[in-house]
């Protein structure tokens, strides 16, 4: 079956899109792992369809590159709004279901997208060490000289340990820069490497930084591999709520495959 393709990415986190309103196809991870692929495949980070659903505008199924599916992905969720924009299926803003649950969004001008994410509640910090779930389980480690970091060789010793290695868990490393502003770097469980930008690890870094800060903070810049993205959130006693992710969302090109 020969299958039309769209690539996105947002800053820099790549992602083969599928328009399967009509399509009714299903795959299998030995297939999206395939696709996926840098060398044999169209090359990505993951695979996302999008589907119809009864009460929203559309469905974002999501799989990793080793094409399992998985959690929340935000710069995917971001991709996907772009992508229902292109195709004419959404002006402004819409409404979506994830594997999370239900998300807003809007588009802005220049291939901006605005996600809104997930409140998140239960933080769990150890000094300069946090975990929390922002649709998908992050750990964050705040650290000096991000950018000269073996960052896969540190993250294997949090995601592969004792703790983590079954469920498994993303890895980031963020470094302060000014006094709202982090740069970071990301390691992706199902990918199981580092990719440019990770738009729910943006989001749990913006969190634990505000959580960490002896100051009020509303909002966050975040300097990724792959560019930059804003993160705004309301905290309130029992977390964060009012969650966005905003930043660039662009198509890269379209083909098709043989699935």
């Amino acid at each position: 079956m020969l299958v039309k393709f769209y690539k996105y990415q947002g800053t820099g986190n790549d992602f083969i899109m599928i328009d399967n309103r009509q399509l009714g196809l299903k795959l299998n991870g030995e297939k999206v792992a395939q696709l996926c692929h840098r060398r044999y495949g169209i090359g990505a980070d993951g695979l996302i369809l999008l589907q119809e659903k009864s009460g929203y505008d559309f469905e974002m199924i999501y799989y990793n590159s080793d094409g399992r599916q998985s959690s929340m992905c935000g710069n995917g969720g971001r991709c996907i709004v772009k992508f229902a924009h292109d195709l004419k299926l959404i002006a402004g803003t819409c409404n979506f279901l994830a594997v999370d649950g239900a998300h807003k969004a809007s588009m802005l001008p220049d291939s901006v997208v605005s996600l809104k994410m997930k409140d998140v509640g239960d933080i769990q910090q150890n000094d300069n060490d946090f975990v929390l779930n922002t649709g998908s389980p992050h750990y964050v480690r705040f650290t000096t000289d991000v950018n000269k970091m073996e960052v896969v060789d540190e993250a294997h010793k949090i995601r592969y340990s004792d703790v983590y290695k079954a469920e498994g868990i993303n890895v980031n490393f963020a470094e302060p820069i000014s006094a709202n502003t982090i740069r970071m770097r990301t390691y992706e469980r199902g990918v199981e490497d580092e990719t440019y930008s990770c738009g729910t690890g943006v989001v749990a870094a913006s969190l634990a930084f505000a959580t960490k800060s002896k100051h009020h903070m509303d909002s966050t810049v975040v300097e990724t591999m792959g560019g930059w993205l804003n993160v705004s959130f309301e905290k309130v006693t029992s977390g964060f709520k009012n969650i966005y992710l905003k930043g660039t969302a662009l198509k890269v090109f379209e083909g098709e495959v043989e699935v």
